[in-house]
């Protein structure tokens, strides 16, 4: 009653700031506007433009756990629309600074020093304030320059109760709503919890800029400032600082002398490298968040977003994207159903024309023009009429694959970032979908069956030891169903764990 009480009051708050800003008809209710009308008592709203603009000003005013609940929205275009989540996508992530008296604190009680004795310089005045974390420039006791984030006051409490409420919101949709359960709304807050407790925990940030930075070892096209774990706690992140030119300043860039194509060049692959050869991928590589340093290499800052796509995820993505660019979208549908992204239940031959439908006005476009990230954008957008379920880490990269091209699209509208990438992405495809690669994948797969062999004789062994000795123990829960207590689910006989047992026991001792 209480959390219901807790709720419904931050509930009430919420709708007001929705109302204030024209924005309460993305609930997508009939009684929608009339509501937002009443809650304004009449007056006229204090933002206009798109939807989705309106959205963004008022998930800004609702403070930092809607401005990052904003920027995984921006994920959903199958659930918003490409418009509206390109509008969220625009959503900056910019609050107020907090007062630097309150940052010394918390770098003090962090590092268990004064700041005077971590560093012989530290800056007031921060250089960026965002809902999660400021960052203040310093340098260190051995002269070294350094960027110091640092975590805002009060922020992981604030977030608890605004993400109880958005549970609690799940709950009750998943309750009433069934046709909407295939969206996993509770599974998705959870999700996104997730990501902001790990992205609030710089500790994390640091780990994941290591590993980034690991994974492109030998590589100078694309650098990942160190990491100094001396001074980087759970609230305190200390990088190296990074000089450079942002990235999508294209005039900065050319007056360096530095080869805009290059760039664009040095992008697609370190893009296309994080995601299908390491599977660990940037996930907010927005121009803010991306440099270019003298030599004309990128430089990435900001690691607390980041994504993962594993092997298996990987071969289907690229079968998937290989079907598409050659016109065979029978095995782009059978992929879906290979991956079990699209039920069984559902028509192949239907599936097939549905992704042609969507693919032929984006491939039949000038190669400078074609966006896979539309694409899959477009793919996501039939996961209704196909009970498709959501794929998290898939909307994630397909986020990030159009802000990669939209970085592109600023240094050169005239080249397309994928066909720079082409020998990259052929020599992968041949190394993961060619003929060794499917021979390999066979022996692999046999290899790891003989090693878990000797795990699944010892286990029927113990299990005939069991049945020698007394016989097999079961679970009281297990033996209420056999007897047909406890609300047995229609459709399944009593007698058929009793027959499935006996069957098991025959076994054994033929063994």
């Amino acid at each position: 009653m209480i959390r219901a009480a807790r709720n419904l009051s931050r509930l009430w708050t919420i709708a007001r700031v929705l109302a204030r800003h024209d924005a309460l008809d993305v609930v997508d209710l009939p009684i929608a506007t009339l509501a937002a009308r009443l809650l304004r008592l009449g007056q006229p709203p204090i933002h206009d433009g798109r939807p989705g603009q309106r959205l963004a000003a008022a998930l800004t005013e609702l403070g930092p756990t809607f401005i990052k609940l904003g920027q995984a929205l921006s994920t959903r275009a199958d659930l918003l629309g490409e418009e509206m989540a390109a509008d969220l996508s625009d959503l900056q992530d910019r609050l107020a600074p907090f007062p630097s008296h309150e940052a010394r604190a918390i770098i003090a009680e962090e590092l268990a020093m004064p700041v005077e004795e971590a560093f012989s310089h530290f800056d007031d005045t921060p250089v960026a304030a965002a809902s999660i974390a400021q960052v203040h420039f310093a340098v260190t006791k051995d002269g070294h320059d350094v960027a110091v984030k640092v975590l805002r006051p009060g922020i992981d409490q604030a977030f608890k109760k605004d993400i109880d409420l958005l549970r609690w919101l799940a709950e009750w949709v998943e309750l009433t709503q069934p046709r909407l359960r295939r969206l996993r709304m509770v599974e998705s807050v959870e999700t996104f919890e997730e990501s902001v407790v790990l992205e609030m925990d710089l500790r994390f940030e640091a780990a994941a800029a290591a590993e980034l930075s690991e994974n492109f070892q030998g590589d100078d096209t694309f650098q990942v400032p160190e990491v100094d774990w001396t001074r980087t706690g759970k609230r305190v992140l200390t990088l190296e600082r990074v000089y450079g030119i942002p990235v999508d300043e294209r005039e900065q860039i050319a007056a360096a002398g530095i080869n805009l194509d290059e760039v664009l060049k040095k992008a697609a692959e370190s893009f296309f490298n994080m995601v299908f050869r390491d599977g660990f991928f940037h996930a907010d590589m927005h121009p803010g968040n991306l440099f270019v340093d003298r030599d004309g290499n990128l430089v990435a800052v900001d690691f607390g977003i980041m994504g993962r796509v594993d092997q298996r995820t990987r071969r289907f993505l690229g079968e998937m994207l290989l079907g598409f660019l050659n016109g065979n979208y029978r095995r782009v549908a059978e992929i879906h159903f290979e991956a079990g992204f699209v039920p069984a239940d559902k028509n192949v031959d239907t599936f097939t024309q549905a992704c042609r439908s969507i693919a032929e006005p984006i491939m039949g476009k000038p190669m400078h023009e074609i966006s896979i990230a539309r694409l899959l954008g477009q793919l996501f957008q039939i996961t209704e009429q196909f009970a498709m379920q959501t794929q998290p880490q898939l909307l994630m990269l397909q986020k990030s694959m159009l802000v990669a091209e939209g970085v592109g699209r600023r240094l050169d509208s005239s080249v397309n970032m994928w066909e720079m990438a082409r020998p990259l992405i052929e020599s992968w495809m041949i190394d993961n979908l060619g003929p060794q690669a499917r021979v390999k994948e066979t022996v692999v797969g046999a290899v790891h069956a003989l090693e878990r062999l000797p795990r699944m004789l010892a286990e029927t062994e113990k299990a005939y030891t069991a049945m020698l000795n007394g016989g097999l123990k079961l679970h009281p829960d297990t033996m209420s169903a056999m007897r047909g207590e406890g609300g047995r689910r229609r459709g399944a006989p009593g007698w058929l764990p009793w027959v499935l047992a006996a069957v098991l026991a025959a076994l054994l001792v033929l063994k």
